[in-house]
This record gives C-alpha cells, structure tokens and sequence, in this order.
C-alpha cells in the first residue's frame, strides 16, 4: 500500500471536510420539526396532505440514496468521482432550499405544489451532495486510526450543526426582534435561508478545494447495479456491521421521537430542550476521548464500549417517574458519553470494510456502501417515528391533559426499554464483527498485489484471492 493512501491528514483539510456536515445539519431539525408547522399553521396546508407528501418525500429520498451512491462510484472526470457532485450539488440545494423557506402567497393548491415540489427538490439535491461527501470520507486516508480521527471530527461537526439549526428560529426571532404573527414566521425562515444558504457553498467550496481525492481504482472489472448491489450485502463484515448499527438505531430513533412526551408526561417537566443540548453537548466534548480510545483497544472494542455505556446509563430511566430530574440530567450525561463513540466509530468501521471489497473484487465502492447505509438510516428513523407514535395513540394518549398510568408506562417502555434492548441486541451482533487492525493492515497490503493479477489469501475468510476477471489497475490520484 502506497505511502500516500495512508498519510496523515492536515488539521486544516479535516476541518474542511468536517464542513459540510455543519453546514447541512440544517436539513434536519428545522425541516423536519419546524417546518410542517410553518406550512400548516402560518402558510395553511392542509396537514393531512402535508403528511402524505413528506411521507413520499421520506420514500423518495431513501431510494435515491443508493442510486446517486452508484452513478458516483462510476463517474470519471479529471476533478474526481465525489467533488464534483458536491460543488455544483450544493448551489442545487441552496436554491431548492430557498424556495422551500420562501413560498409565495398563492391558492392553496398552487401553494401546496410548491411546498411539493421545493421539498422533493431539496430532499434529491441533498442526496446528491451527501452520499457522494460521505463516500469522500474513506478515500481521503486509509490509516486505520486516523480515518478515526477524520471522522470523529465530521461527525461532531454534525451533532455541532444539529444543536446550531435546532437553535437558529430561536436565535433568528430574538436577534431581529420577530413578532408572533405570520409575516413574523415568514421572516424568520427567509432570514434561516440568508444565514444557511452561503454557508452551505461556502463550506462545500472549501472542502472541495481542500481535500484531494485518493484511491480511485481504475478496474476492467464491469458489472451490473444488481450483481454489485449483491456483491455488497455479501462482504460478511460489513453485513454484521450493517445489522448491529441498524438494530441499534431501530431503537435510538425512539426517544428522539419520544424524548419531549417524555419529559413532560413521565417526569413532569418543560426542561427537555435543555436535556437535550446537554446529551449532544456530551457527545461532543466526549468523542475525542472515544478516538484516543479506538487507537489503544481498537474500534471494535471502543464501539462496543459506547454502546455498552449508552446503555447501561439509559436502562435507568426506565424507572424514573415525577419529579427525577436531577437523576434524569445525570443518566441523560452517562449515556450523552457512550453517544459520541456510537456515532463516529462506526463510520470509521464501515471504511475499513470498503477496503475489503476492494481486495475482493478490485473496484472502489464507496458509493454503494454510503448508499445501502443511508437507507438503513432512514429506514430506522421512520421505523422509530411510525412505531413510537402509533403505539403511544393506541395506549390511550391524549394531548394536553395528564396521562393515564397505562400511558406513563407505554412511554416508560418505549423511550427507556426497548432502546436498551435494541442495544443490547446490536451488542451481541457486533462481537462478531471480525476486522482489527492486524487484519485491517494485511488487507491494504494485498490490495495492490490483487490489482496485479497476484493470488493472495483473504485475511477474513483464509480463502485463495484468484478471481480471472480481476485485472491489472491503475490508481489515479487526483
């Protein structure tokens, strides 16, 4: 393995590569939480048909993920496979996310068309920026511990950006002195845009012209989309990491669903924003600590670590009730510590798992793999907003009024318990995760005799490395 695949990163480039997940974290919070209210309750869209069309915009949104990852893989322009997707793809999601903050006053079908086709555009134009930037990620270095590091630093870039647009109507209202009233409500999400929109390009811009794209490896191996789909599912390691990371966030999504019902009806409290900033602030300032960790146990054990602390903190809520907010705040902070290191570590994984397809079958397939894990994603998000939901309505909840035992315990259930189990599931699926870094190093150091035409041994499954369609490649370093 050349000495360039496994150089160390400037701070300056993992800063710029960190970027976009900031600056995107506005795609988040703000249109899922705040803007269905904005479009029923100030632009008056019928909510029944706003539902249905962020439902199909979910949908949508999932299944293009793959796709884009693909196209990605098998661009080939003199600026890269990845950069250029991200650069002009972010002028596409600024605009789409203009006209999706700025509706004109129409009809209220012209004005449902619009938020229709504004949310469809942003929702394809983010994927085309996202995948392609996240499959970026394992090209830039390939050594062990420092794709730990690279990563780390992205992802507290994102939980950073989440807390940032979770906070900015707030800071927006406040800082421009908005009144309650429509026009207020439209101002403040035309200033979100003013603020949001050249952060997006500019970051994007930065880390386009920050970061050099390795690895590329030209193959004469050709396949269709579903045989290398199948060829994916099929790389063992990143089957079982797929699994534990997709159980555990099946059950992580719940009390992000769940955490305000919570919070007020369970204990008896308003303070569940404060909660919340506290959780993801921990993450943060814990993630560095979780990165040195990796580099002296390895991922596997690190991650396993976070889980095992996440979870162990959060079974205890399962037996607060009124009035336990100090012990509350307390279990929030334990598990807010394992939440950094069950974020990052397995991006840092799911690299090294990338690596071994390469060794099986000689193509980069970065794309692919970014694609199949961001459906994952989002499926579990869903998952965990339709369950958590649809269960606490058929336990009787009722809005604005205090809640029956039967309903406290449902919500005790869901947000606490089930989580926990999921967990512990996921747990027990990743010990049989089998990369180390031994392993990790003998995979990159076969990796070029495999383009060479030279039979190796698989490091994971002992088996002789002698497929004929796999020629001799070129790497292009761009």
């Amino acid at each position: 393995m050349t000495a360039d695949r496994q150089r160390r990163i400037p701070a300056f480039q993992k800063l710029a590569y960190a970027a976009p997940a900031f600056a995107l974290a506005v795609v988040g919070i703000p249109v899922y939480i705040y803007l269905p209210k904005f479009y029923a309750d100030t632009i008056g869209i019928d909510i029944t048909l706003l539902g249905y069309i962020l439902l199909g915009a979910r949908i949508f949104d999932a299944a293009t993920d793959p796709v884009i990852g693909l196209i990605s893989d098998r661009t080939d322009t003199r600026f890269g496979r990845r950069r250029p997707y991200i650069l002009l793809g972010s002028f596409f999601v600024v605009a789409s996310l203009i006209f999706l903050f700025n509706p004109p006053i129409l009809s209220p079908i012209l004005e449902t068309l619009w938020f229709a086709v504004s949310i469809f555009s942003l929702f394809l134009f983010w994927t085309v920026v996202v995948v392609p930037y996240e499959a970026l990620g394992p090209e830039i270095t390939f050594d062990h511990h420092e794709r730990t590091t690279l990563f780390g630093i992205r992802d507290g870039a994102l939980i950073a950006g989440t807390l940032a647009a979770a906070s900015a109507p707030a800071l927006v209202e406040w800082l421009f002195s908005l009144p309650s009233t429509a026009q207020g409500e439209r101002n403040k999400f035309f200033w979100i845009s003013v603020i949001y929109g050249p952060m997006v390009i500019g970051a994007c811009v930065w880390c386009v012209l920050s970061i050099q794209e390795i690895g590329h490896v030209n193959s004469a191996e050709t396949i269709g989309t579903a045989a290398g789909l199948v060829q994916i599912l099929k790389n063992r390691p990143f089957a079982i990491l797929l699994a534990a990371y997709t159980v555990s966030a099946l059950g992580n999504n719940l009390p992000a669903t769940l955490i305000l019902f919570y919070v007020e009806y369970v204990l008896g409290s308003n303070l569940a924003d404060l909660f919340l900033i506290l959780y993801f602030l921990t993450g943060i300032l814990f993630m560095p600590g979780w990165i040195m960790l990796s580099k002296k146990v390895g991922k596997k054990t690190a991650w396993l670590s976070a889980i095992a602390i996440n979870t162990g903190a959060f079974i205890g809520v399962f037996f607060l009730g009124p009035g336990d907010i100090l012990v509350y705040g307390i279990l929030v902070f334990f598990s807010g510590i394992g939440f950094g290191g069950a974020l990052a570590l397995p991006s840092s994984i799911q690299a090294d798992v990338i690596d071994y397809d390469e060794l099986r079958f000689g193509r980069r397939r970065e794309g692919g793999y970014i694609g199949i894990w961001s459906i994952a994603k989002k499926f579990a998000a869903a998952i965990g907003v339709g369950v958590g939901l649809s269960v606490l309505g058929v336990s009787g909840y009722e809005p604005n009024i205090e809640q029956t035992e039967g309903v406290r315990l449902t919500l005790r259930v869901l947000y606490a318990l089930v989580p926990s189990l999921c967990n512990l599931a996921a747990f027990g699926i990743a010990l049989a995760y089998p990369i180390d870094q031994k392993m990790h190093e003998a995979i990159l150091e076969r990796i070029p005799k495999r383009h060479q035409g030279i039979p190796v041994n698989d490091p994971v499954s002992g088996k002789l490395l002698n497929h004929p369609s796999i020629q001799p490649a070129k790497e292009v370093f761009l």
